[in-house]
Formats: C-alpha cells, sequence, structure tokens
C-alpha cells in the first residue's frame, strides 16, 4: 500500500498540482529566507538550463484577476477559536511518509507581479478573546435579540426573576379627577322583629306614590324662581243624573242575541222530521246529461239525512256508468249493484238485524253516516241483466231496510230499468239548469209521462232548478213561470263554489245559504206524505 495515491495497489504517482499548492500556503508564514525543509535531501535536482543566447522576452501573459479578498487566503485559523468557525486541518495532523512534492513543479519565469499589487502582510493568528466578565457585559438592544423560540427556553429560577415593577402613572388633572365612592358603611344589626311586636309596633303605611302625570294634569309649568307647583284646583262636584236618564244608560248595554231563526227553515225542518207512513222513493230524471242529477240525488239524500239522522238511501240507477258513487259516501270496498243481484235471492230470505248486517255488507256510507249509497256498475254490459223484474226486487229489498230512497235515473227512457223506477216513484222530481236545452228536454219528458199513463205523476212533480254559476240568469224567471204550470212546485237553489269541481260531495262545507235552500227543497218534496 505504500508508494501508492489510492492505496488500491497501483504505482505512485507524482502529488497533484493543487497537493503544492496547499504546501506553499501552509509554509508561507516561515518567509524567503527559510530554507525548504520539507525537500528532502535524496530527492533529484532539476536539469540544469543550457547555456545560450537568452530568450527574447515578449509581452506576459495576463493572468487571470484575482478574487475579492476574503480574508482566509493563506492563513491555519486556530482550531475551535471562539468566535470562529472550526476551519483548518485538525490538531496532529501530519502529513503522510510517501507524500512526495511534484518535482516539475516550477514557478513560471516569465511571471511578473503586478505592478500596483501590494505585498500581503504575514498572517498573524489572533489572541484567543477572553470571555467577558458578566458585570461589565453590555446587554444587547431589545431590536438586535432574536426571540428564542417557547420550547427551548430554560426556566429562570425563582431568585433570579426580576420582580416587574408597576407602570408609572401619570398625575391626572384635577379637573378629570372623579370623586372617590364613599366607603360602604356596615349594615347595623337588624333588630329582632318579635321585639318590635312586643312593644306593640305596627308599621306604618307607605306614602302613596304621586302620579308623575298629575302635574300635566294640573297645568304646572316650570317657572323662572323654581319648580314650584301650582296650588290643586277642586273639581266641580258632578250633579247626579235623574233616574230616567240613569235608568236608559242601563238599558242601552250590549247583550249577544243568537239571530231569530228564518221561519220558513223551521218550518222545512218540523216536516222533514215527521212520519212518512211508508217508505218514500224519490226519482230524480231528465233524459238530458249534465244537468244535475247526481248532485240533486245526493244532495237531497244528505239534507234528509241530516235530519233525520237515519234511513235514507242514494242509489245509482244508470246504466251508462254513473258517477254518484264516485261522488257521494267513502268507497270502502269496490263492490256495486251488480254484487247484490248475485246474491239477491239468499239476501230476501233475510229477516230484522240480519237482513240489515248483509246488506250493509254491499253498501257505501258517507263521511258523517247521515245517509248509504248503492253504487252502480260501471260496465254497460251489465245494463242487459237489470230487467223490469229484477229493478223491482231491489226496490222492495231497499224499502225494507231505509225510509226514504232516492234514485238517480239515467238518460235512456226507453230502457226498462227506467220506466220501472217511473212507476214505483212515490214523487218525480225533474232537474234542470236556466238553459233553454235542457229546459226543453224536461219539457218533453213530462209529455212523454203523460202519453204513457203517467200524467198524475207529471203534474205532481217538483222542479229543481239548479244554478251552475253566481247570479241570477235572465232565463232563470221564464223558467219558474213555465214549470210552475206544469208542476206541482218549483224549487232553486242557488250556485255553490264547493260544488264546481266537481269531487266528492261534503254536506258540511257548503255555504249557510245553499244548506237552507237545500232544507226548503227537500220539505217541498216529502211535504205531501208528512203527518
Amino acid at each position: 500500500m505504500e508508494g501508492s495515491e489510492t492505496g488500491w495497489s497501483r504505482p505512485a504517482e507524482p502529488a497533484p498540482r493543487w497537493r503544492a499548492l496547499l504546501d506553499r500556503a501552509r509554509h508561507a508564514a516561515r518567509g524567503p529566507e527559510q530554507p525548504d525543509t520539507d525537500r528532502r535531501v535524496d530527492d533529484p535536482l532539476p536539469p540544469p538550463r543550457p547555456l545560450g543566447p537568452p530568450e527574447p522576452l515578449g509581452p506576459p501573459e495576463p493572468l487571470p484577476r484575482r478574487a475579492a479578498h476574503n480574508g482566509y487566503a493563506g492563513r491555519v485559523p486556530a482550531v475551535n477559536q471562539p468566535g470562529e468557525p472550526g476551519y483548518g486541518p485538525e490538531p496532529g495532523y501530519r502529513a503522510e511518509a510517501t507524500y512526495r512534492v511534484d518535482p516539475a513543479y516550477r514557478a513560471d519565469p516569465a511571471y511578473r507581479p503586478e505592478p500596483g499589487y501590494p505585498a500581503e502582510s504575514p498572517y498573524r493568528v489572533p489572541e484567543p478573546r477572553r470571555p467577558e466578565p458578566p458585570e461589565l457585559r453590555r446587554p444587547d438592544p431589545p431590536e438586535l435579540r432574536r426571540p428564542e423560540p417557547p420550547e427551548l427556553r430554560r426556566p429562570e429560577p425563582p431568585e433570579l426573576r426580576r420582580p416587574e415593577l408597576p407602570e408609572p402613572r401619570r398625575p391626572e388633572p384635577p379637573e378629570l379627577r372623579r370623586p372617590e365612592p364613599p366607603e360602604p358603611r356596615r349594615p347595623e344589626p337588624p333588630e329582632s322583629r318579635y321585639a318590635l311586636l312586643e312593644t306593640g309596633y305596627r308599621p306604618e303605611p307607605p306614602p302613596a306614590a304621586e302620579s308623575r302625570y298629575a302635574l300635566l294634569e294640573t297645568g304646572y309649568r316650570p317657572s323662572a324662581t323654581g319648580y314650584a307647583a301650582p296650588p290643586p284646583v277642586p273639581e266641580p262636584p258632578v250633579p247626579a243624573p235623574p233616574p230616567a236618564v240613569a235608568e236608559r244608560a242601563y238599558q242601552a248595554r250590549v247583550e249577544w242575541r243568537p239571530s231569530a231563526p228564518d221561519p220558513e227553515v223551521e218550518r222545512a225542518t218540523a216536516v222533514l222530521r215527521r212520519e212518512l207512513g211508508t217508505p218514500r222513493v224519490l226519482a230524480f230524471a231528465n233524459p238530458k246529461g249534465g244537468v244535475h242529477k247526481t248532485t240533486a240525488t245526493v244532495l237531497a239524500a244528505a239534507t234528509v239525512g241530516s235530519v233525520r239522522g237515519r234511513g235514507v238511501l242514494a242509489w245509482d240507477d244508470n246504466e251508462l256508468r254513473g258517477t254518484l258513487g264516485l261522488r257521494a259516501g267513502s268507497a270502502r270496498h269496490a263492490r256495486t249493484i251488480r254484487h247484490l243481484i248475485g246474491e239477491l235471492a239468499q239476501i230476501e230470505i233475510l229477516e230484522g238485524a240480519g237482513l240489515h248486517e248483509r246488506l250493509d255488507d254491499f253498501l257505501r256510507h258517507a263521511s258523517d253516516g247521515s245517509y248509504d249509497v248503492l253504487a252502480g256498475e260501471e260496465s254497460p254490459r251489465f245494463a242487459q241483466r237489470l230487467d223490469q223484474f229484477t229493478v223491482r226486487r231491489v226496490l222492495e229489498l231497499l224499502r225494507r231496510t231505509h225510509e226514504v230512497v232516492c234514485v238517480d235515473t239515467g238518460n235512456n227512457v226507453e230502457s226498462p230499468n227506467w220506466r220501472t223506477v217511473m212507476q214505483a216513484a212515490d214523487q218525480l222530481v225533474v232537474t234542470t239548469v236556466p238553459r233553454e236545452d235542457a229546459a226543453f228536454s224536461a219539457d218533453w219528458m213530462l209529455d212523454l209521462l203523460h202519453e204513457v199513463g203517467m200524467g198524475e205523476l207529471a203534474d205532481n212533480a217538483v222542479t229543481l232548478i239548479s244554478c251552475p254559476t253566481p247570479g241570477r240568469s235572465p232565463l232563470q224567471a221564464d223558467l219558474e213561470r213555465h214549470f210552475a204550470s206544469r208542476t206541482r212546485a218549483v224549487a232553486v237553489v242557488p250556485y255553490d263554489p264547493a260544488l264546481e269541481t266537481g269531487s266528492s260531495i261534503e254536506y258540511h262545507q257548503l255555504q249557510p245559504e245553499t244548506r237552507q235552500a237545500w232544507l226548503r227543497a227537500a220539505a217541498v218534496m216529502l211535504e205531501p206524505f208528512a203527518r
């Protein structure tokens, strides 16, 4: 390994040039007169320069400009010197025995120093700085102190902490000083309440507080000299009213009294509560559609049921898919007249409570329970099974369980069920609206009844005029006079916004005027049978 530069068994190579420069810098402090002690005796001398004419000296080659002086060129700073960085060889450093100076290194003979470049003074090792005693140390100004992170701060011992001095307070001018509050007086111990009771002490009532508006009422005005209130002015005595005036004032007080009931409404209610003798069938008919037959059937049953409380039924006998089952009653099931006819033979043989319970399986009920509903079949093919004999059996069954049966007839006057209901009806109700086509259809139906031998039913009929819009139609008076000459009575029911949507009909949602009009109309229908 000896004699090698890298230690990998390679032949020794001449030391690089930077090694000689480093040695020259290290031994620069010896001075030019000191011999080179590092050169060994056995080192070969450089070859002699051949004699001959001197070589012509040309202009020196430009040397690279030196960098700015950094204060460390050619210096060997002390190791671990206070205030200096630890730069330089470690203590005890010795060159290796195998180190050899490059023999080929020689200074360039053409080198000439610049004329204006001063020679550097030899480097002197600065003396070590002695620590300054604490009593002579000057504290650093606060603006130069670096804040120490809180995690690196050492807790200061309590004996070395400086007491915090309060900030000096500037004297406050006398005119701005606030008066110091007086010292609170300690409350004296209260005297025993029992001692006061023994001596017969009674607390005096507190003086009545004077109203703050009393001075304003008496005309008080602040004077220039002071706040003296004027003497009170006695109020003049109020003379007592005479007995007649006091009695009239007592009688003038307001008392709530219920409004007097309409005599016509009371009379109609009394008619609907009477006994009818036997169950009655009311047929609502008009060959034209859209004349409020279904609405009149539902409202007539609801009105009579609200007064009588029970025994009222509405039947949809329309063979062309009527809507009475949708607009009246609660759809608790989907059974219709078709299901009832399918089991009619088993139901007809029942009596009493068993009959009511069995028939109730095919009926729907109003929301308030005032009337029942027998819905019609939706399929048009079922109309073939409603013959004259079947319709009579259904009417006889309903008369056994209900006192008033309101039937919504269809539009086909030639069907057997329409003719059978007309023959079995006790009261015919001709429904119409104030329109010429609806009135013409109703008048034609009355003529047809006279032709088929039911003139008495047509003469005793009740014409019901329903107003589909608010206000009175100019044709309404003419229709009232015309049907009053052909039927027993004419009843008019007003427009109600609750009926305009065409949805389920709720009797309690109608306006009071509408309910009163239906009470009078229902009383006119049942008045010939009331006892």
